[in-house]
């Protein structure tokens, strides 16, 4: 106590630099570090320094972080106030349409889909969206629709943000972890839902990696920070794709029930000859992008990660209502098209 206070009474701001007034002082308090005993002694002094030395950086770093706190709520809030005007947009849109005109809804839906930020509001979608499809079957096989509702579900959350591992594993495992208790919750339908889901996830990501090739290959080198949030990441995680979606599924059944578990494990079993186009995408854009920007390798260009966050859970269900729609007339258009060509042949 006596040594912090000579150390107090002694510390001086005039001289110019920290070593001529850690050394004065220690003159001036007639301290020798050398006669110290104990590491704790050695840490209380230098414990006091930092503290004298900080003292006015730390008051403006306090400012500035209770400034960044405030500018944080802002943002959120302003962000918020952006998705609700999103929802209104759409709903009076679709005010103005006849409901008979179920043409015109699902386009609207559909280009709804690609505008509101989805990425607050996964696991209600998927629910909403899995649910309807489970509702609206007539014939007893949901695998078709329900594998392009999860498609456009995992592209549309995926595809505007970062490719990263620790983004896309999140996404995936939401949408997986929500799937897995509407099986559960209907048990005789299962299998169904959960292999839809994940060849839905496996085409949703395969898509986002083949539209990111894409804008790769036509990018000025000028405008790499739109995409690239760093390069050797991104690398990394491109080469390693199959790995992470097999992660996903393992987490999700060890957390499972013991029969949910087992068919998990199996399905990923089975799913292990189906990644070769998701690998095969992912280690092309890697190319891609070691072509595009070799020269660029150890820059590192930021990108902000931007979602807007949303907690209406109704807006949640009405999306994953409509996204049943879309991915309904989507595959509809696409089977009528294969039997046109049939037929012609």
């Amino acid at each position: 106590m006596q040594t912090s206070q000579q150390i107090i009474q002694n510390y001086s701001k005039r001289a110019r630099s920290t070593k001529k007034r850690i050394l004065s002082t220690l003159q001036k308090s007639g301290i020798e570090l050398a006669q110290l005993q104990t590491e704790d002694e050695i840490k209380n002094i230098a414990t006091m320094f930092i503290d004298l030395e900080t003292q006015k950086l730390r008051g403006e770093l306090d400012q500035l972080l209770a400034q960044k706190e405030a500018l944080e709520r802002e943002i959120e809030k302003k962000s918020d106030t952006l998705q609700d005007i999103k929802y209104e947009v759409f709903n009076a849109l679709e005010e103005a349409v006849d409901p008979e005109d179920q043409g015109v809804i699902t386009q609207l839906h559909k280009v709804k889909l690609q505008s509101i930020d989805l990425f607050d509001i996964l696991s209600e979608m998927v629910e909403s969206a899995l649910i309807t499809a489970l509702e609206k079957d007539t014939d007893g096989d949901i695998l078709e629709y329900t594998t392009e509702i999860i498609k456009e579900i995992t592209y549309e959350s995926i595809k505007e943000g970062s490719l990263s591992t620790i983004r896309v594993r999140k996404i995936l495992s939401t949408i997986l972890y929500t799937a897995i208790d509407v099986a559960e919750a209907t048990p005789n339908r299962a299998q169904e839902i959960l292999k839809a889901t994940l060849k839905g996830m496996r085409s949703g990501l395969v898509k986002s990696i083949e539209r990111f090739k894409k804008r790769i290959a036509f990018m000025p080198v000028e405008a790499k920070h739109i995409l690239i949030e760093d390069y050797d990441t991104i690398i990394a995680d491109l080469n390693q794709t199959d790995t992470l979606f097999s992660e996903v599924i393992i987490t999700q059944a060890s957390q499972s029930s013991t029969t949910t578990r087992a068919l998990l494990l199996q399905l990923n079993k089975e799913m292990r000859y189906d990644l070769e186009e998701l690998i095969t995408i992912s280690k092309e854009t890697a190319e891609v992008i070691k072509e595009r920007f070799a020269t660029l390798a150890k820059i590192a260009a930021k990108k902000a990660d931007f979602a807007l966050s949303s907690t209406k859970a109704q807006e949640a269900k009405k999306m994953g209502i409509e996204v049943f729609g879309v991915a309904k007339e989507a595959l509809g258009s696409a089977i009528k098209s294969a039997k046109d060509i049939i037929e012609k042949r």
